[in-house]
């Protein structure tokens, strides 16, 4: 097992993997930038060393500097969470080449997997069912239309290294087809430094569904009961559930027996998630699979009792999975909640001073989270500062206990996605289990109008 761990990460992921890795008696090294001097990470690990300024181009995601942290510091194995430096490749290969364990799969998967479209050419030679679509990269606008025409409109403009829903753009006309192609490269190229996209049909009210794997170096691979994220705002998940409403157990079997064929099909090693598209008759099309351990994780191990950080850290030690599939039940139903420091009108980022911060409690609920009190949320990261979970031992035992932890949850001095979450709850639709990806558009713009 590891003796210490370099977090190349912050906020609530941070003190995640710390927690961890104090329960499996693993010294921990925080990195941090100057402005996160006094974060929780930072206090809660055993050592901490600055990284850069502000800015995460110049310290979070700097690789010369993380990696001089790691030497200075002595570590023998590096978690880099999500975001940051979670999925780049050359990063974790350095990190190969220089004799320091990797907590996530090799270059070579994130690599991969990292390139969308050669994921989909690989998965439709695995006889995996994919969403109809282009052969590769398009890389020309009639190239691109040609594409259309056979598939029919709608289609979707994807970024081939995309993430985040960056880089996509959905086209209902012929005549808007070039300047999304055009869109979609700009943005592709400004976000991943490739410019590459391909193009699937668009499904108008499909569910997002995806499947948790984890899979050793022994030859084990397990998946996860579903989680369901198909309440989103321009593919950006705001609230994930598992199991999904909709999801027989028969479906969750063939979900899961597919997730890990598209991991033992290119021998895939530690935590990952496959995405899928669920269409209102039942099926299912693989559409990526994340190489990194997910934001929503919590839901899972809310549902099943299983540490899935731990069980990353396990693997990359090389040693095996502390579970086998006949041991992962279903227990209840599991709620998150990303509580995000943005205006919920405009979804515009709300950086600025928490004046009063107060944690919600009782049965089922935990929050993940790097707030502790007062001080700064800085407008340089992501905007996500709090994930509330709630576990019930019935769906609708869970969201009312979710919609009870909204409530007292208290988050003073900025603006923040609670009360969206609560009108989200409230929703007759939500609370039948009747929602798709366009959900959240639909009840925005329902609210607009009244």
């Amino acid at each position: 097992m590891f003796k210490k761990i370099l977090i190349a990460n912050r906020g609530e992921i941070a003190v995640r993997i710390i927690r961890a890795c104090r329960e499996l008696g693993i010294r921990t090294v925080a990195v941090y930038s100057e402005c996160d001097a006094h974060s929780l990470h930072v206090r809660y690990a055993d050592e901490h060393i600055c990284v850069g300024p502000a800015e995460d181009a110049l310290s979070y995601r700097n690789i010369p500097n993380v990696l001089s942290a790691a030497e200075i510091t002595g570590v023998d194995a590096i978690h880099p969470g999500y975001g940051f430096l979670a999925e780049n490749a050359h990063f974790a290969e350095v990190c190969e080449s220089i004799g320091l364990a990797f907590i996530g799969p090799t270059s070579e998967h994130i690599a991969l997997l990292g390139d969308k479209s050669k994921a989909r050419e690989l998965m439709m030679r695995e006889g995996i069912p994919v969403l109809p679509g282009s052969d590769g990269e398009l890389h020309s606008e009639q190239e691109c239309l040609a594409v259309a025409q056979r598939l029919g409109f709608p289609v979707i403009v994807k970024a081939s290294a995309g993430g985040g829903g960056r880089g996509m753009r959905v086209v209902t006309r012929e005549d808007d087809l070039p300047r999304a192609f055009q869109a979609a490269q700009k943005e592709a190229e400004s976000s991943f430094g490739h410019p590459g996209v391909y193009l699937e049909r668009f499904f108008q009210d499909p569910r997002h569904v995806e499947i948790q794997i984890i899979a050793d170096h022994h030859g084990h691979t397990v998946y996860f009961p579903e989680r369901d994220c198909s309440i989103q705002r321009r593919y950006q998940k705001l609230l994930e559930e598992s199991p999904s409403p909709v999801v027989s157990e028969r479906l969750r079997e063939e979900l899961g027996r597919t997730a890990v064929k598209v991991a033992k099909s290119v021998k895939y090693r530690n935590a990952g998630t496959v995405e899928f598209l669920l269409d209102q008759d039942g099926r299912f099309y693989f559409m990526e699979m994340n190489t990194r351990i997910q934001v929503e994780h919590p839901v899972t191990e809310m549902v099943t009792g299983i540490d899935l950080v731990k069980e990353q850290i396990r693997v990359a030690a090389g040693l095996p999975l502390s579970v086998r599939q006949r041991e992962i039940r279903l227990n209840g139903h599991a709620i998150e909640c990303r509580i995000n420091a943005e205006c919920p009108e405009r979804f515009t980022p709300h950086p600025g001073m928490v004046t009063a911060f107060h944690l919600p409690g009782g049965p089922g609920i935990r929050v993940d989270s790097a707030l502790d009190g007062a001080g700064a949320v800085h407008p340089y990261y992501d905007s996500l500062i709090a994930k509330l979970i709630g576990h019930g031992r019935t769906r609708e035992e869970a969201v009312l206990r979710v919609r009870r932890a909204l409530d007292e949850l208290v988050i003073e001095g900025i603006k923040t996605t609670i009360p969206l979450h609560r009108t989200i709850l409230d929703h007759a639709d939500f609370r039948k289990g009747q929602v798709s990806t366009r959900f959240l558009e639909r009840l925005l713009s329902a609210t607009v109008k009244s």
